[in-house]
């Protein structure tokens, strides 16, 4: 007799499910703490300039928080147009145009964020 009951169901795909799913919320987590830090800090009391803003971006933490929070942005934003590719995009080629198009396009925003936070 046969231990196993019912058909074996086969699981096929690129099990991207669960590990995206968490790896969205932690990057919107992150997204928001970054935007109570800035509001925090923009809320205090005095003047809002460019001596204001230059000083609460010239610090080292606060420029690794802001690099970081880019990144987060951009693999949240990755995952989120990956997934919306896949589910309404039929047809494998364009899909995979549309794949290139999104990677090309937010290499290109990293570069330029890379290029601004230089600057500071």
């Amino acid at each position: 007799m046969n231990p196993n009951f019912g058909s074996k169901r086969l699981v096929v795909g690129a099990h991207y499910g669960a590990r995206d799913w968490l790896a969205q919320r932690v990057t919107a987590v992150l997204m928001a703490l970054f935007t109570i830090v800035v509001l925090a800090q923009v809320l205090m009391p005095g003047a809002l300039g460019y001596d204001r803003w230059a000083g609460i971006f010239s610090q080292q933490w606060m420029k690794f928080l802001t690099f970081v929070t880019i990144l987060s942005l951009l693999y949240h934003a990755w995952v989120g147009m990956r997934d919306i590719w896949m589910d309404y995009v039929q047809h494998v080629g364009v899909r995979l145009v549309m794949h290139v198009f999104t990677l090309v396009w937010l290499v290109g925003c990293a570069g330029w964020a890379i290029q601004v936070l230089w600057r500071l």
